[in-house]
């Protein structure tokens, strides 16, 4: 070993949450491992992502729920703090430094190497330090890419003038901008419209869909719709942006209708694309900027010989952090067995398979109201060719929403695979609900026969109530 050529066992390229746990997975199995980043080791989630985001919806849902309480509500009619809540947001992000990340690292005994990481041949690694300095590395085991992703930008012209925001500057930003517009309709445009408009921008949402949500079942956007505009965010369905242009510092927009829309900033929420562009997939017969195929071990199928994975977002399976996390787990200790040649579980469920990206992906949505589920919605359920029952139950009828709030509104609806006798799916929307979602992931994950399910008693009165009256609805 010398101070440009190193070897271990494995390679980590990307220290964000998935980087980190497969290298520490892989080092608790007793391989030589390093992880290398040339951002801030945590990554997307810690500084631009889950923490940040979080953070400052987090007021926003609490006051939501309080104003509906009894005794509450004009304790909280007033605007939020938004110097403390941008100062909290900055507390939960670590005031973007990574000193923490390092020291859990040194804690697990895994190298870390600052620098841009490139594959340059089979198991074969080059980092480019801030220094100016070429490290190659050689695995002798496995390379494992947890480089996540990046926003997607759509070719709008004048995009390149208006400099526009993404996720991370939706997360970061340090003042409230007098007008948002939002391009798109998923869960960053739905959580940072709900953010800002509570801070005090006029947000304008300009959805390209006909509905929010579009992925989920469809009550969960219409409910988050109401929400919304309740809220007094403008949003316009069936709306395309045709140019961009910043003069004065406003933006300019100019909509397919030929309307005209302005404002302080614009938030592009359309998409994830993979951080793959510059990761050196040319040398090892893979297309740059494409996501990387997997298998449920998450090696990565187009590649011979079985010693490249890709894990997180990267393989495009289930993009949020907590599944990354999951894979990264698995992934981890797969490569830890196969160095060893130990026996692979690879069977649906086993050790080493991560079935639940395909069966029980569980997700919240931090909008006024939650929304969260687990599984399939109906849609994907019949396109699997199930036999399914919807069961649908108005969440507003169980006596824990009484006691949440006055005029709850939500709703409930369970998938269940009549061959089986199974869960498939749970989407819950209304205040609260994002707790109950791993309950639901436990029925779907675990196969639950619904006799058995039956004994599983919900507390009175809670939220959890609504378990037993779907299960009652089913029995009829």
């Amino acid at each position: 070993m010398n101070e440009t050529t190193r070897t271990y066992d494995v390679v980590v390229i990307g220290a964000g949450p998935v980087g980190e746990n497969v290298a520490e997975r892989a080092r608790a199995a007793g391989l030589s491992t390093v992880i290398v980043e040339r951002e801030l080791i945590g990554g997307e989630c810690s500084f631009w992502a889950c923490d940040p985001s979080k953070a400052l919806l987090r007021p926003v849902v609490a006051r939501a729920d309080a104003r509906r309480v009894p005794g509450l509500g004009q304790a909280v009619a007033g605007p939020l703090d938004v110097e403390a809540v941008l100062a909290h947001r900055d507390k939960m992000s670590s005031y973007w430094k990574d000193e923490d990340q390092v020291d859990w690292l040194n804690s697990v005994s895994v190298d870390l190497i600052r620098g841009h990481g490139r594959l340059t041949g089979p198991k074969q690694v080059a980092v480019q330090t801030p220094d100016g300095e070429t490290i190659a590395l050689t695995a002798r085991h496995a390379v494992a890419v947890s480089t996540g992703t990046r926003a997607a930008l759509p070719p709008i012209p004048g995009i390149d003038t208006v400099r526009p925001w993404t996720s991370r500057e939706a997360t970061s930003a340090d003042k409230v901008p007098g007008r948002l517009a939002v391009v798109g309709g998923g869960v960053v445009a739905v959580e940072m419209a709900t953010a800002w408009q509570a801070l005090g921008s006029q947000v304008t949402m300009l959805v390209l869909e006909d509905a929010l949500l579009q992925r989920m079942e469809p009550f969960a956007g219409e409910l988050v719709t109401d929400g919304l505009r309740e809220a007094g965010v403008d949003i316009r369905f069936e709306t395309s942006v045709t140019s961009l242009a910043r003069e004065d510092g406003e933006v300019h927009i100019t909509l397919a209708d030929g309307g005209q829309l302005t404002a302080d900033e614009i938030l592009l929420a359309t998409g994830r694309a993979p951080n793959t562009r510059d990761l050196g997939l040319e040398t090892i017969g893979l297309t740059p900027g494409n996501w990387l195929k997997v298998d449920d071990t998450f090696r990565v199928t187009d590649v011979a010989d079985g010693w490249f994975y890709a894990v997180g977002d990267v393989n495009h399976r289930a993009l949020m952090t907590h599944q990354g996390k999951y894979q990264a787990r698995i992934a981890g200790t797969v490569i830890g067995a196969r160095a060893k040649g130990e026996p692979v579980d690879d069977a649906p469920w086993g050790t080493h398979a991560a079935t639940a990206d395909h069966a029980a992906v569980p997700q919240v949505v931090f909008t006024t109201p939650e929304v969260a589920s687990v599984g399939l919605t109906t849609r994907e359920a019949e396109q699997s060719g199930r036999r399914i029952k919807v069961v649908d139950y108005d969440l507003a009828r169980v006596a824990g929403a009484h006691q949440y709030s006055e005029d709850y509104r939500g709703h409930a609806r369970m998938l269940i695979d009549t061959d089986r006798d199974t869960v498939v799916g749970v989407t819950f929307a209304g205040p609260g609900v994002g707790e109950l979602v791993h309950s639901a992931t436990i029925a779907v994950a675990g196969e639950i026969p619904l006799d058995r399910l039956w004994h599983a008693v919900p507390a009175f009165p809670t939220l959890g109530e609504i378990w037993l009256r779907l299960l009652e609805t089913h029995r009829g």
